[in-house]
């Protein structure tokens, strides 16, 4: 199995900084396309920024320049560092991940979502 914790939401102040993780752990094989996807009260969930594997990378316009999404494949673990912070980017923050499961076939995971919540 497959697991997806994230971690970093907190509180902050706009301007501030704040680094979300995302470790998958179980029976991983190997880690495909990444992103971090993101989801306000009475909003659709939105994408955040993706991570391919031939190393393209797409961010919403509306986190290009603030944002940056990382993967480090020796620890499992993919990050979004978000810089000047605004009060729009308050939402919960989900990592979504592509994994071969071991020898299994791909599948599609998602992270508990972390809450991100950035004060005016």
């Amino acid at each position: 199995q497959v697991q997806l914790v994230e971690s970093g939401g907190d509180l902050v102040q706009a301007g501030g900084s704040l680094r979300l993780s995302c470790a998958a752990s179980g029976s991983i094989g190997s880690i495909g396309a990444v992103g971090w996807y993101r989801q306000a009260p009475g909003k659709q969930r939105e994408l955040v920024a993706t991570l391919a594997t031939d190393g393209d990378i797409k961010y919403a316009d509306s986190v290009k320049g603030r944002f940056t999404i990382s993967r480090d494949n020796a620890k499992n673990t993919m990050y979004l560092q978000m810089n000047s912070l605004k009060p729009e980017d308050t939402a919960v923050y989900y990592c979504n991940v592509y994994v071969r499961s071991g020898r299994a076939s791909w599948g599609n995971y998602w992270g508990q979502g972390t809450q991100v919540t950035v004060s005016s």
